[in-house]
Order: C-alpha cells, then structure tokens, then sequence
C-alpha cells in the first residue's frame, strides 16, 4: 500500500457493512476498493 491511501475506519466500517448487505454488484466492488486502502491490521 502507498503512503498516501489510507481510508478512514468509518468508511471501512461502511464498506464492510454494503460487503455484507444486499446491494449492487457495482456498490460491492466500490467497497472492496475501500477495503484495500485499509491500513492492515496489526498483530495482537
């Protein structure tokens, strides 16, 4: 991942929530493409 994407946890939150629902196939890839741009989560 780059320096510069970095998404914001709210709009991981939503992004997994259309993941999730019922929505668009076009919604769903959107989301997806937010979920990359997640910094990755650290080990506990």
């Amino acid at each position: 991942m780059a320096r510069n994407e970095k998404t914001s946890a709210k709009m991981g939150r939503l992004a997994s929530k259309i993941l999730r629902g019922n929505y668009s196939q076009t919604a769903k890839k959107l989301a997806g493409s937010v979920l990359t741009q997640r910094p990755d989560r650290k080990k506990r």
